[in-house]
């Protein structure tokens, strides 16, 4: 059956893979016949999503991307890559008055420096076949949207769009296509970090049009269309995906 969505025979990564949206994309990937490489930090949880992947050559590998060790290291344990989906992330509410120098390096080496040094390493070490994709995981706080308490997390995503969109020129020589995913709140642990009430979260809601906060299927979905042949024109583009929030 003709589908232009198809992964089949591609080698795809995605980072974050042991929770929430990336562990989403990992799952939908083999759906569509991507052998996939998960990584994360937590073990057990990897474990968790890697079992869960379809019939395919997938692997696991636990690692820490803090560190360009682990980065370099990570980089010779991959094979040949189609796409990689940039998905680990962490948040921390924290009004502006209270921001530090020590809080802002923590969002920023998780959220930006980490896929920005590794896609590097995996261009430089020629990890990354012609006509791959990279694909960012970022968000519509920053690029578009502002939120109470928000500003390093929001800062940190909109400096992942910029960088994407420059990588998108830079990398286009070696048919290599970088496009964002803006995802609007989505069904992941990440929003239920104890900052915010289950309450506040309802009440939240009900500003969204759709008048629900997304799916990591949902999230998924959008992936699965960049990496895919289907996107094969499209490239330094940032998909929002929000339920509506950005149009009132």
């Amino acid at each position: 059956m003709y589908n232009p969505f198809s992964l089949e025979n591609k080698s795809i990564l995605v980072t974050g893979a042991s929770s929430g949206i990336g562990k989403a994309i990992a799952i939908e990937c083999s759906k569509m016949g991507a052998s996939v490489t998960v990584t994360g930090r937590s073990e057990e949880r990897l474990n968790e999503t890697f079992e869960q992947l379809r019939n395919g050559n997938h692997k696991k590998i636990v690692c820490d991307l803090q560190s360009e060790e682990n980065i370099k290291e990570l980089s010779t344990q991959l094979p040949a890559l189609n796409g990689i989906v940039h998905a680990a992330g962490i948040v921390k509410t924290l009004p502006f008055q209270f921001v530090s120098s020590t809080e802002l390096s923590k969002i920023f080496d998780v959220n930006f420096l980490a896929p920005v040094l590794l896609s590097q390493t995996l261009v430089k070490s020629k990890k990354i076949s012609k006509d791959a994709s990279i694909v960012f995981i970022s968000s519509i706080d920053g690029p578009v949207t502002a939120h109470v308490g928000n500003s390093m997390y929001a800062a940190s995503k909109g400096a992942v769009t910029a960088m994407a969109k420059n990588m998108a020129v830079d990398l286009a020589s070696k048919k290599i296509r970088v496009n964002c995913i803006l995802p609007g709140m989505t069904e992941t642990p990440l929003i239920y970090n104890g900052d915010i009430t289950q309450e506040q979260l309802e009440l939240d809601m009900k500003l969204y049009p759709l008048k629900r906060y997304g799916k990591p299927e949902e999230i998924a979905y959008a992936a699965i269309y960049f990496l895919s042949d289907a996107s094969a024109w499209t490239t330094g583009a940032n998909l929002i995906i929000d339920g509506g929030f950005t149009l009132l």
